[in-house]
């Protein structure tokens, strides 16, 4: 039964929410911008309303694999279905295993399983981004605080590293940002 689970957790993960969003808007967000398949480059390329909507289906992609497994089995398979759904998000089977970086998908995941230490990172995230107008810098931040903040709150040991997992991949997903980054070329967000 986890193996279904999980198996259908990285399917909700691999919907590929910024194309279908792009195309409507009749831009790839494939070869857009940075490239990357996710709510910032649509921000960048398709405006705040393409960017906002691709953030929300995202969340919720993690949102609801976290739920469905919170339902099912308590909080740490909702952290392991949470997981699947955030590989499915960046590395999903029918685009050859090339997708998004993952962060609004494991922020749903969050928000479902984590709800008082995501909360906290969201504050982080913000002001984050709001001082260095950097959504990457932001990202990796949260993803660093995510199982610290986890542990703090006495949850057990497979969720911290649930959650370790989830932010390591994000932040290995970041790794050209980081690369832009030292080299200070890494766009900034616009108001």
């Amino acid at each position: 039964m986890v193996a279904v689970a999980l198996l259908l957790a990285y399917g909700i993960g691999t919907l590929p929410t910024a194309i279908v969003v792009g195309a409507r808007r009749g831009i790839d967000p494939t070869t857009s911008g940075s490239g990357n398949p996710g709510a910032t480059n649509m921000y960048r390329t398709g405006g705040r309303r393409a960017g906002v909507m691709v953030l929300a289906v995202d969340l919720l992609k993690g949102a609801l694999a976290a739920g469905v497994g919170l339902a099912l089995a308590g909080s740490t398979l909702g952290l392991a279905m949470g997981a699947a759904a955030v590989v499915g998000h960046v590395f999903p089977v029918q685009r050859s295993f090339r997708g998004g970086k993952g962060v609004a998908t494991a922020a749903g995941v969050g928000i479902v399983v984590t709800p008082i230490v995501m909360l906290v990172l969201a504050v982080v995230f913000a002001a984050t981004a709001k001082v260095t107008g950097r959504a990457s810098i932001a990202s990796i931040v949260v993803c660093v605080l995510w199982p610290i903040g986890v542990g703090l709150a006495g949850r057990p040991v497979a969720e911290v590293a649930l959650t370790a997992c989830m932010g390591t991949l994000v932040i290995f997903r970041h790794h050209s940002n980081i690369r832009r980054l030292l080299g200070r070329t890494e766009p900034r967000l616009e108001a």
